[in-house]
């Protein structure tokens, strides 16, 4: 299937509600306070009807934003009279998103593939393109949005190696069959100054295929075709397409497109193939923490120690310009007036010192942070909470007291092996059909790491320990310290270490006669 027609409404009327939690959730995500008072209805009546879960559905005899008013604290206007929003935000949804990145990628997989050359090849590419970085992107847009497009493509005036790019979601119209992207499109609006004329490129991949197209429509129509010379971004691609808009892949076992889900199943559409946020089911929870925060802030200003003086204390600035007090000055001129009967002078001041309650708010907070994170599937010892003993943890440790965020990392994992072995065959299939390099495209094998460093001083007492007992060859030391390492790394460290001890290698032949001694009769 080509490119949509013409005059189609888009984006298509069915990622409606797709659309809708991926505006929410990029609200939170970005951590804006407008853009979170945007979105649930605070000070902007449009935003009615974004909430998919149906909490916005008219109450009886609540009517408008109030109706908002009664279920977020984000959807509340700013008061009458009040100059800008009180309003603060606690940016939680980003630290889960990063800290989500962080347990996948901050100890990089390794990708391997059976040929040496191509071996070679993949780790150049895999550092060369920046394809760790991207990784770490990636799995932080999914963590977001409940998952990410990864796109390999080329551009040879600008790399000499092919290039993978992040794509979000909501810029995209996927197409699943059985559970797997069978096609998708990805589309961006690159003019939009005016309504009603608004220029959209559109990108659609396909098995072996690729094609661009640049439509001129309005906000909702997406119009004609037009030629992809009308726009400086998209004539690079007018000289690679043929008559059908579209050009070959270079990868004829599919797409240069993978999906990564980041958790299913998808809580609020059924049967859906698209994965969940990490914010779902707790957007009202993080609702209620910026409550609690804004709360603690007011008492804060509220607690503010104030003077209320009579008219007598204020300078007068003129006919006009009002009056003040200054709260510094230590010496005042004579008033010319009585106090009254039975009173001292300095009663005439009133000061007024609200309490602030601080430790209640804190604790509500922490609370509050505790089920945020568990309903988002993490433990509070990943975020840096202390666990008040005060001593280092080992690695065995950090395991049981974060277990919850390493289920949820062993998770994860499932869901990203499959388009890392598809990663690899991307960039060779590119690499040899763009760029002519003699490697042969394959799938490689996918190995994690452990998640958590060993501590060093540990990993060394063990080795030394497995030494003393000659219960360990000098390769499975190499492999024991350096785990990341891959086969050659191995081999070429164990030859340094034997060179520098001067030790001498067996004999292949002869090694049953070295490990094996003879046995005399048994009697």
């Amino acid at each position: 299937m080509p490119l949509p027609v013409q005059d189609q409404v888009w984006p298509p009327p069915h990622m409606k509600r797709e659309l809708r939690l991926y505006e929410v959730w990029e609200a939170w995500y970005a951590g804006d306070p407008d853009h979170l008072a945007s979105v649930y209805g605070g000070n902007q009546t449009h935003a009615i009807g974004l909430d998919p879960k149906g909490w916005d559905r008219p109450q009886p005899g609540v009517t408008g934003i109030m109706n908002r008013v009664s279920r977020w604290f984000w959807g509340t206007p700013t008061p009458a009279g009040q100059v800008k929003s009180t309003k603060l935000h606690v940016p939680i949804a980003g630290d889960i998103s990063s800290t989500s990145a962080d347990l996948l990628f901050s100890e990089p997989p390794t990708l391997r593939v059976k040929g040496k050359n191509g071996q070679e090849r993949l780790d150049s590419l895999m550092h060369e393109a920046g394809i760790y970085g991207s990784l770490l992107e990636a799995a932080e847009v999914a963590s977001a949005y409940g998952g990410v497009f990864l796109r390999v493509g080329w551009d040879q005036e600008m790399y000499d190696h092919p290039v993978l790019s992040v794509f979000p979601p909501d810029s995209a119209v996927p197409e699943f069959r059985y559970g797997a992207l069978a096609a998708v499109t990805f589309w961006r609006v690159l003019d939009d100054e005016d309504d009603k004329c608004v220029r959209r490129h559109l990108e659609r991949h396909e098995r072996g295929r690729v094609y661009h197209g640049l439509y001129q429509g309005t906000k909702d129509k997406l119009g004609k075709q037009i030629p992809l010379t009308e726009h400086p971004e998209t004539e690079i691609y007018a000289d690679r397409v043929d008559e059908s808009g579209g050009f070959d892949n270079y990868f004829k076992r599919g797409l240069l497109v993978s999906y990564v889900p980041n958790m299913r199943p998808h809580r609020l559409i059924r049967g859906t193939a698209l994965g969940r946020s990490d914010y779902q089911g707790v957007e009202h929870l993080m609702d209620a923490l910026d409550e609690v925060w804004t709360s603690l802030m007011r008492d804060i200003r509220l607690g503010k120690g104030r003077i209320v003086v009579p008219d007598i204390f204020l300078d007068n600035l003129g006919r006009g310009k009002g009056a003040t007090f200054d709260p510094d000055r230590e010496i005042f001129a004579g008033l010319g007036m009585l106090p009254p009967p039975g009173t001292v002078p300095n009663a005439m001041l009133t000061v007024s010192q609200f309490a602030i309650r601080v430790q209640e708010h804190v604790d509500s907070a922490k609370a509050l942070v505790a089920q945020i994170l568990r309903g988002a599937g993490y433990s509070a010892q990943s975020f840096g909470e202390a666990d008040g003993s005060g001593r280092s943890l080992t690695a065995t440790e950090i395991h049981s007291r974060e277990r919850k965020s390493f289920s949820t990392r062993g998770r994860k994992i499932g869901y990203w092996t499959p388009p890392l072995q598809w990663l690899a065959e991307a960039l060779l299939s590119v690499d040899l059909g763009v760029f002519g390099t003699k490697v042969t495209p394959e799938r490689a094998e996918v190995h994690w790491q452990d998640g958590v460093l060993p501590d060093p001083e540990s990993l060394g007492r063990t080795v030394e320990l497995l030494n003393r007992a000659q219960a360990i060859s000098l390769e499975s030391k190499v492999r024991m310290v350096h785990p990341e390492w891959d086969d050659h790394q191995v081999v070429a460290e164990v030859k340094r270490l034997r060179d520098e001890l001067g030790l001498t290698v067996p004999d292949p032949d002869r090694l049953d006669e070295v490990l094996v001694p003879e046995l005399g009769d048994e009697d």
